[in-house]
């Protein structure tokens, strides 16, 4: 029986890659919204009725009109979407990015609404491209969208500041023209911006310091909505910047939501490196922080810093919250008998569809064809979830039959079409089947061709992987027991810092979106020769 005392929130509260988190409450109940990139569905949604639970909902963009990811760069796609509600409708705002080296920034801005968060959502609308990140704020009957303005000339520093377009909720489109958002001095480049109303104040809270170690959230106000603004003289909402000893990291990209009591939070990027300032093989994370106003009406953290946990709403009591997510350790066990993917999975690039991915071709099975080169950026046959623990391990239990070396089926460790680690079922050039290892670091690609497992007479195997910190292993079963393939590997080659490449103050890659585990087919003749796979888990261990 429970005991009725207090409760915590533990950070992160979405681990894995869940950043960018938009938060709005209505009613009890609160959403969160997080980036998902050139992953599908698009927008990942969670749902909880005391900060402490969380739900896993899924993702809100299924597919083509509302998200089309082809060809897609790496950590392109979805960023930083925005989820509000307002006449009796959830308000989607979300960037589809499909170019941002060179200086350019190719990130169009599209809405879409919903009487219900669980959909159906509308057909998009695009508002504009001038810049990304951004969000919809309603004051009444009046709505704003508030974002970046990206300047691609060189010397400008890439930002033109902040700005404010009308948007008109009867016609589902902007009105007028935009206007600059007067910024406190010194504030050229930043991000995220969400405003509030409380009183007779607009909020502005904004992410800079970039996206790494000197992230922070920082939080300005004005007496009108388009400014001038003032900076908070006490520093940043949060940050970890001058705190490196610290487990939560890169703290940043911040929204707020009240508690039906009056209570405030703070909803926050943070990252778990492994060592100081290390890399981050989880990505960027979802945390929550409390927030107090002082008498002059400014809003902070108490601390001003991330912590691992920090109290509940006062109103929460234990006895009357669900259990949404699974104990420290508890498997996450499909056997795919669902007639869809669970909420947990993923794919690359392209919606889980027909052509490629069936749960009904062979009941209690997931049946994958094969799909094109991992460094493609077009028709990949990769389902994944998320890594959301410095300790965990997946497994799964398929069947395939390779014709030829075209044909590749197995498990994945994977961060971007130029990192990742694949253990894999082929055939060899006499056409018999053999178990092997690949990676990518950096595109450079790696193969134990000289080596590999035979697997005459074998059709059915199970194919693991254990990540611990900065390791990872990889291991099969053919029913008679555990062996593992290969030496250990760098599990660190699947971070954002090793992801990332700026040459010569060049953006050539960018590293948004942390480590996935899954299952990954290849069919190099073009021709989708298939995998069936009869049961996958994932384990984290805290």
């Amino acid at each position: 029986m429970r005991d009725g005392s207090a409760q915590v929130v533990r950070n992160p509260v979405l681990p894995g890659s869940h950043p960018d988190p938009s938060i709005v409450r209505v009613g009890d109940d609160y959403y969160l919204a997080t980036s998902t990139f050139e992953w599908c569905p698009g927008v990942r949604l969670h749902h909880s009725r005391d900060l402490v639970h969380w739900e896993p909902l899924g993702g809100a963009l299924a597919g083509p009109p509302a998200l089309d990811l082809t060809g897609c760069p790496d950590s392109g796609g979805v960023w930083a979407p925005s989820l509000s509600h307002a006449d009796g409708l959830f308000h989607l705002v979300y960037s589809n990015v499909s170019a941002y080296t060179g200086g350019f920034s190719d990130a169009p801005n599209y809405l879409v609404t919903a009487p219900s968060v669980h959909g159906p959502w509308s057909e998009p609308v695009l508002l504009h491209a001038r810049g990304f990140d951004a969000s919809l704020f309603h004051d009444g009957p009046d709505s704003w969208l508030i974002n970046l303005v990206h300047d691609w000339r060189p010397g400008h520093g890439g930002s033109a500041g902040l700005e404010a377009t009308r948007y008109d909720r009867a016609a589902r489109a902007l009105s007028g023209d935009p206007v600059l958002i007067g910024l406190p001095p010194g504030d050229s480049w930043i991000e995220g911006p969400n405003l509030y109303r409380v009183g007779d104040w607009y909020y502005l809270l904004t992410a800079d310091g970039g996206t790494g170690y000197d992230h922070q959230v920082t939080v300005s106000r004005s007496r009108a909505l388009t400014g001038p603004y003032e900076r908070d003289p006490e520093g940043p909402l949060i940050t970890a910047r001058h705190r490196p000893d610290l487990t939560l990291q890169k703290a940043g990209h911040g929204s707020l939501v009240t508690t039906p009591a009056g209570e405030s939070y703070l909803a926050y990027l943070v990252a778990r490196p492994l060592g100081r300032h290390g890399p981050c093989v989880l990505g960027r994370e979802t945390a929550l922080a409390p927030v107090i106003w002082t008498p002059d009406d400014w809003p902070r953290v108490p601390t001003g810093e991330p912590a691992l946990e920090v109290a509940a709403p006062a109103s929460v009591r234990r006895e009357a919250l669900p259990e949404h997510t699974p104990a420290p350790g508890a498997p996450l066990a499909d056997d795919f008998d669902r007639p869809a993917l669970g909420v947990q999975w993923s794919t690359l690039r392209r919606p889980a569809a027909p052509e490629w991915l069936s749960l009904t071709d062979r009941p209690s099975h997931l049946r994958i064809r094969g799909g094109r080169a991992p460094h493609s950026l077009v028709g990949p046959s990769l389902v994944a979830q998320r890594v959301t623990a410095p300790r965990c391990s997946f497994e799964a239990t398929m069947e395939y039959r390779p014709e030829a070396f075209q044909h590749l089926a197995g498990i994945t460790a994977y961060y971007n079409t130029r990192n990742w680690y694949y253990l894999y079922v082929t055939a060899d050039d006499r056409g018999r089947p053999v178990l092997r290892r690949a990676s990518s670091d950096r595109g450079v690609l790696t193969v134990d061709e000289a080596g590999g497992i035979p697997l005459d007479g074998i059709a059915r195997l199970s194919l693991g992987c254990e990540l611990d910190g900065g390791e990872l292993r990889f291991h099969y079963d053919t029913g008679s027991g555990r062996r593992p393939v290969g030496e250990v590997a760098d599990a660190t080659v699947l971070s954002d810092e090793h992801a990332e490449d700026v040459t010569g103050g060049q953006v050539r890659a960018m590293g948004f979106t942390g480590a996935f585990v899954g299952l990954w087919v290849w069919d190099l003749t073009g021709r989708g020769h298939h995998a069936d796979y009869d049961r996958a888990t994932f384990t984290a261990e805290g």
